[in-house]
């Protein structure tokens, strides 16, 4: 994720989040449930909901090993962790990113099944063939050299291991910036929904599943379909200066379609 405010001190996060929890009538002296921090560690578009979505396509068992590539402060992690009950290795460039997930997964008991690393998604620190699923939400977009980012996710998944991922593509036009992950087109890196599919299988992946979702974002769900989440006030802004700004800019694109939200689940 860029545009990362990244000048507090270990103690200076941790307080943030210890605070903010508290204020939301959460008590971080007793365990709490990933369900709990839902509304705090789920950035990616969708949140928890959208979590839930792609750990059904992927059909993720609890004997899978997972990797969550970019993994914020690891809230997708811990929910796959807690159920089905696998592993999970996040990496994570950002250090503010990693002491906040390391600190929550202390706080759900999860820190056993939930291994946080500092580290870059261009050259993961893995052997080849390690893990059953590489997962991702909202991280592409940040990055580049696709070619060899792709590639690197091939490589440390088992054969006929999945890539499960939702991502913004590009769409028909120009968005507006700033945005969450580009505060200008010169730092905007999407590709489009068929040249993300066509690089994918081109490096070796088959397609499983590689759907455009955009309009599910402005269909609310049915009542009663989802868990009830705590609003907890602690939100990316802690992380992302203009934040209201740049998800308003967002928001604004994906309605008219000039950036497009996909979901895909693909085999190495």
């Amino acid at each position: 994720m860029s545009n990362i405010v990244g000048h507090y001190s270990v103690e200076g996060i941790e307080q943030r989040i210890l605070s903010a929890l508290r204020q939301a009538g959460l008590n971080p002296e007793q365990r709490l449930t990933p369900i709990e921090l839902a509304a705090l560690d789920h950035f990616h578009t969708g949140g928890y909901a959208s979590s839930l979505i792609l750990q059904d396509l992927a059909k993720i068992q609890s004997t899978d090993r997972v990797l969550d590539i970019g993994a914020g402060l690891a809230g997708a992690a811990r929910m796959l962790a807690a159920s089905p009950g696998c592993e999970v290795d996040c990496i994570e460039l950002s250090q503010d990113f990693c002491v906040g997930a390391e600190l929550l997964n202390r706080l759900t008991g999860l820190e056993d099944l939930v291994r946080v690393f500092k580290g870059s998604a261009l050259d993961l620190d893995f052997a080849d063939d390690t893990f059953d699923v590489a997962w991702m939400q909202n991280v592409g977009m940040n990055i580049e050299e696709k070619q060899k980012f792709y590639t690197e996710i091939h490589r440390v998944l088992k054969a006929g291991g999945r890539f499960a991922f939702q991502e913004m593509t590009a769409g028909h036009a120009e968005p507006d910036f700033p945005l969450p992950w580009a505060s200008k087109a010169t730092e905007n890196f999407l590709l489009s929904g068929d040249e993300m599919k066509t690089m994918l299988e081109d490096i070796g992946f088959t397609t499983d599943y590689f759907e455009d979702v955009s309009d599910s974002q402005f269909n609310p769900s049915p009542s009663g379909s989802g868990p009830n989440i705590p609003q907890v006030d602690l939100s990316l802004s802690t992380y992302v200066d203009n934040l209201a700004l740049k998800a308003e800019n967002a928001q604004r694109s994906l309605k008219d379609g000039r950036v497009r939200f996909y979901r895909g689940v693909f085999r190495a």
